[in-house]
């Protein structure tokens, strides 16, 4: 348990100040005493998990993260170990290792001539897809983009969509999910 205290005073000390906040600014937000905040970031605290459910929420971390050892800060990971799916003959791949919440972020390789349905995601959602080479039509709402490198198309990510490479070269983007936020 004492590993588990100084792993909370680490962690939210850490937190608050990658948020450039100072002690009485997040007690604060939080609707703590600054003195709480204050024996929290020591790791001698035994705080209830009401405390802990208003630390989470004014860093807005999960309960897990306020707890788990520190992180390293740096974390190397070899392309083959990053999540890749397949839909026909496009490739999907997970850009990053590690989950950010409410956000997907992938590179998307469409071969000459391929074609992917994108699946709607949960009302609220929005999609970000940047083209790196080739041209790149999107289709959603009814209406269909062409997508040149560089372009960018901000999109509902909840209604029906598709991609699609009508060139004769393979097409590389980039899509940006972010998720809509869960209700409480």
């Amino acid at each position: 348990m004492d590993d588990v205290a100084l792993h909370l005073g680490n962690n939210i000390r850490q937190l608050r100040e990658a948020r450039g906040m100072t002690q009485a600014q997040i007690a604060k937000v939080a609707k703590v005493p600054r003195p709480t905040w204050a024996n929290l970031e020591s790791g001698a605290a035994n705080p209830t998990l009401a405390v802990m459910i208003k630390v989470a929420d004014a860093l807005q971390v999960s309960l897990e993260e306020l707890i788990s050892p520190p992180r390293t800060t740096s974390t190397f990971t070899e392309a083959a170990a990053l999540p890749v799916r397949r839909r026909g003959k496009v490739q999907v791949r997970k850009l990053i290792p590690e989950p950010i919440a409410g956000l997907e972020i992938e590179r998307i390789e469409l071969p000459a001539g391929a074609g992917m349905t994108g699946i709607p995601h949960t009302p609220g959602t929005r999609e970000y897809c940047t083209c790196e080479r080739g041209e790149l039509q999107i289709s959603e709402s009814g209406q269909v983009w062409t997508l040149r490198p560089g372009d960018v198309l901000a999109f509902r990510g909840d209604q029906p969509h598709g991609y699609r490479n009508p060139g004769r070269g393979e097409v590389i983007a980039y899509s940006v999910i972010a998720l809509a936020p869960i209700a409480r």
